[in-house]
């Protein structure tokens, strides 16, 4: 699995609608998509590919930039990263993907929805539009449950991958030797939670990615009195602790958090519960994170969401990222919905000169 930094051929996207995780039918959240799209498409330099309902084509048509090309693909919701393909690259410069089982974050115990039949069905689609062949992982595993940095190192959490609702069956052994097996790594980091709050059960998307090989960009906050300082201190410890596939240890950047960032009585009210979903309720804590970017070929996509944090936040990943034009994007609303930038984004690595 190539890293997140090396060339794309393009990025997927779907379009939000489902009125029991985005406000007012996603009206709120659908700027926020396009802009995104935008920003990958204009500014990162990237072909962007936006899957859309029938019932939702001509409005998506309407709001999304010309150079954003819009299909029409169902889905249960528009978490493309951890439903969609992870593609990967050979020896040989070659392309095939996985096609991971989904099963919406926990399935029936613990997961955000019922059913979730059309996001199972969205790699399928997206490979076969992209002309790329798969392999069926027999694991339950979604897309920003992993970060790799393209020489043979993979990143993630117990929280998220150990959780008894994704692979009950698997050892902790098990589970890693997939995660060779498919990704093409000889080593595997795994930290300990995610951010707190998050819905998926820890993503480490999230939570800390690579930036470049041996260089990892992490969350941070400074109040001890705040449940993830401990999170951020357990995965900077273990981090520090570790080796990547190269034997190099890793080179910890902190990114601090925004603010407390919680769900108002406004935002909960236009949320439309349905049975079978994970109810959202005004007071909720928001698990709003600077980690949760998207790496296009020419710019970095970052989430603004604080205006006391959103500076530093983007020195930081300027820093990091000096070839890199890094773009702020208002996303509260894709917050809302319980994810953020890298969570309704999907690269498509570009093939290699063999």
């Amino acid at each position: 699995m190539p890293a997140e930094f090396e060339r794309h051929s393009g990025c997927w996207l779907l379009w939000p609608e489902r009125p029991d995780t985005w406000r007012h039918g996603a009206k709120n959240a659908q700027p926020a998509f396009a802009e995104i799209a935008r920003a990958i498409a204009v500014s990162g330099r990237e072909a962007v590919t936006v899957g859309v309902s029938a019932a939702q084509y001509e409005n998506a048509r309407a709001r999304l930039d010309p150079a954003v090309r819009v299909v029409e693909l169902s889905s249960n919701d528009a978490w493309v990263r951890d439903c969609g393909p992870t593609v990967l690259v050979d020896a040989r410069g070659r392309r095939r993907a996985i096609q991971w089982q989904f099963n919406a974050w926990g399935g029936l115990n613990g997961g955000a929805y019922f059913p979730w039949d059309r996001d199972a069905e969205v790699a399928q689609k997206i490979l076969e539009i992209e002309g790329i062949d798969r392999y069926l992982a027999p694991l339950v595993l979604e897309g920003g449950s992993i970060h790799v940095d393209g020489q043979g190192t993979c990143l993630t959490t117990e929280e998220c991958l150990l959780n008894p609702n994704r692979n009950p069956h698997l050892s902790r052994s098990e589970i890693e030797a997939l995660l060779r097996r498919f990704l093409g790594v000889s080593t595997v980091i795994w930290l300990g939670k995610g951010v707190f709050g998050d819905e998926t059960s820890g993503h480490i998307d999230n939570l800390a990615c690579f930036t470049s090989p041996g260089h990892v960009v992490l969350t941070w906050t400074d109040d001890r009195k705040d449940p993830q300082y401990e999170i951020s201190q357990d995965a900077l410890r273990r981090l520090r602790l570790a080796r990547d596939a190269r034997g190099r240890k890793l080179e910890v950047h902190r990114i601090h958090q925004p603010g407390l960032l919680t769900m108002s009585v406004a935002e909960a009210a236009g949320i439309d519960p349905q049975p079978g979903t994970r109810l959202r309720s005004a007071g909720d804590r928001l698990s709003g994170s600077y980690v949760n970017f998207y790496i296009a070929n020419r710019a970095v996509v970052m989430p603004l969401l604080d205006k006391r944090r959103d500076g530093a936040a983007r020195r930081v990943l300027q820093r990091l990222f000096p070839s890199r034009e890094v773009i702020g994007v208002q996303s509260r609303e894709v917050l809302l919905g319980g994810g953020n930038i890298h969570c309704i984004t999907q690269q498509i690595p570009r093939p290699r000169a063999a």
